[in-house]
């Protein structure tokens, strides 16, 4: 049994926040350029040359990438070894506390969600944990914004509705989100499961690198046919059109019972944020 003292924890959530926050990862990078050079619009051309000038921007002054610093999604795989000594839960809160007080960070939280009262230090996190095997804590931390999250969609298909029914119900959610979501866009798919299983999976699946596809070929086939057909909508960077809506469509999916097909989008925009660190 390894003992990880709650301390080391909040310091590496607050670091993580504050990466996350500034420096979007090469995957995402290297895809917005890919896209960029194949971009046949030369209005949507310009629009992701000012997104690439504005992430080189933010790497270089370490400012975060997007004014909406996001609720601080926390993703733990806790090795089945592993003692924390002290309260987990706070321990993640007070990195988040730290992390956007000391990284400037825009503090979003409100305290209930009728009564609109601001935290003041953008916590509680948004906590998501996981027993596996091993002696470690893997830590991650993504900062989700909600001009995207409010875009998100579930719904409890029939069996009989099928891969056109979820292909179908996946492009709708795109077409309708337009350019509020801030375009181009990471789609995130939960295919199974029960209702919040659904959902769970569709934005773990955002924390994918966008080079990784699924595992499964029907499923990579499958993010591969929703990719193209989301960028035959038009819809383009910012909404102002051109072939780049999505950048890429991530897909995970889970058993479910035999009377549900349920299905869940999380959209995510262009700054789809998360850092990882093992302790």
């Amino acid at each position: 049994m390894r003992e990880i003292k709650a301390s080391l924890i909040t310091q590496t959530v607050k670091k993580l926040c504050i990466d996350a926050n500034c420096h979007l990862d090469d995957d995402v990078k290297n895809c917005i350029s890919k896209f960029h050079s194949e971009e046949p619009w030369q209005q949507a051309k310009e629009i992701l040359e000012r997104i690439i000038e504005n992430y080189e921007i933010a790497d270089d002054k370490k400012q975060p990438v997007c004014q909406d610093t996001g609720v601080a999604c926390v993703f733990l795989k806790i090795g089945q070894d592993v003692h924390i000594d002290g309260d987990l839960t706070e321990a993640v809160n007070e990195g988040v506390r730290q992390g956007y007080e000391e990284g400037y960070l825009r503090k979003s939280v409100v305290r209930d969600p009728l009564d609109r009262v601001n935290t003041g230090d953008n916590t509680p996190a948004m906590l998501y944990t996981e027993l596996v095997p091993g002696d470690k804590i893997e830590i991650t931390v993504a900062p989700k914004g909600f001009g995207s999250e409010n875009m998100s969609k579930i719904a409890m298909l029939r069996p009989s509705d099928g891969v056109e029914g979820v292909k179908e119900f996946v492009v709708k959610a795109v077409e309708a989100a337009g350019p509020n979501p801030c375009p181009p866009i990471v789609v995130g798919v939960g295919i199974g499961g029960t209702f919040d299983k659904a959902a769970y999976l569709a934005k773990k699946a955002l924390l994918r690198p966008l080079d990784k596809r699924n595992s499964v070929e029907f499923y990579r086939e499958l993010e591969e046919e929703l990719l193209e057909k989301i960028n035959t909508l038009g819809i383009g960077p910012q909404g102002f059109g051109g072939r780049t809506t999505a950048l890429a469509v991530n897909i995970e999916q889970f058993p479910t019972h035999i009377a549900g097909l349920p299905v869940a989008v999380n959209i995510n925009c262009h700054v789809t944020r998360h850092k990882t660190e093992v302790i």
